[in-house]
């Protein structure tokens, strides 16, 4: 009955403040962002022409879709719980009808009406608000825990808590994109926000040694990103030597090779001055022999 009888006060306001229409205009934003969690407003004032010096609120009628979510009849404001007054303080001469959603939810997000009634006149206008929420930081996991380059392996990249749907994008060290080669789920949550799962498949021999995976919001902006670097494979680096592995070695097989050249060059010295010391000594010898024969044959 009480339903009823409003309806009847708001028909008959309706009526009688319908020769004065024009003399008030009431004004949205047409579109308000609301973070959620947080607080959200939804503004809207009333403009009153010149012909009206002071006008008095009787009715404000605050609808998300059907649905009626704060109502103020005979002074008295009936809101829906989550809503109110943007001013806790508003009464019937104040011109600012803003509404104000405390906890703002994925289920906020829609079209809003607000519909006045003065005694100098009616009007409504009409407002969006749009809910985002920020993605988490994603996580990066690999399969085989133990990642290496010469096997084939699969990145699971996971990030939640964003509204709307965003998206996971992968780069390699070298910022090249992969995302072409991956696999991406979006899962709706209880409370309307997404969680996303992106799966990079990599083959053994094309892969490289740091991966990137970066949540991007519906607008398309970078919000958080995360690395995975792979541990060092020895038989990889085996396989590729580096160059103070090859010219380390290199360098002392010289220095060996060197040194045998320089003991044999020192050796072929020693055995020509001792071949020279011999010779020498068999010439005196011999030239000791002569003279001794030829002082023998004096005596003789």
């Amino acid at each position: 009955m009480a339903s009823i009888g409003i309806l009847f006060f708001i028909l008959t306001v309706i009526i009688i403040s319908s020769g004065n229409a024009g003399f008030i205009n009431v004004k949205c934003k047409p579109e308000s962002k609301g973070q959620f969690g947080q607080q959200s407003l939804l503004e809207c004032v009333i403009l009153t022409g010149k012909e009206v010096t002071e006008a008095k609120v009787r009715v404000v009628i605050w609808k998300k879709g059907d649905k009626t979510v704060l109502l103020l009849h005979n002074g008295k404001t009936m809101p829906e719980p989550g809503y109110s007054f943007a001013e806790p303080s508003w009464n019937e001469s104040n011109m600012n009808v803003s509404l104000l959603i405390t906890n703002t939810a994925v289920d906020h997000e829609g079209d809003y009406k607000c519909e006045v009634i003065t005694d100098s006149g009616d009007d409504s206008s009409e407002t969006t608000l749009r809910v985002t929420a920020k993605y988490s930081i994603p996580t990066i996991q690999s399969t085989p825990v133990k990642m290496t380059l010469n096997t084939d392996s699969v990145l699971t990249c996971e990030s939640g808590g964003g509204y709307p749907k965003g998206q996971l994008r992968w780069f390699d060290v070298d910022n090249k994109e992969w995302t072409v080669s991956s696999k991406m789920e979006a899962n709706l949550t209880e409370n309307g926000l997404f969680h996303l799962s992106s799966k990079l498949s990599l083959l053994r021999g094309s892969i490289f040694s740091k991966y990137t995976c970066v949540v991007f919001n519906a607008s398309g902006g970078k919000e958080f990103e995360a690395t995975y670097e792979l541990p060092s494979d020895p038989e990889k680096l085996d396989r590729f030597p580096t160059a103070s592995k090859i010219v380390a070695p290199l360098v002392v097989i010289g220095s060996l090779i060197t040194g045998l050249l320089m003991a044999l060059l020192l050796y072929r010295r020693r055995s020509q001055r001792g071949h020279q010391e011999v010779c020498t000594h068999e010439l005196d010898v011999e030239e000791g022999s002569d003279q001794e024969t030829k002082y023998q044959d004096r005596l003789a």
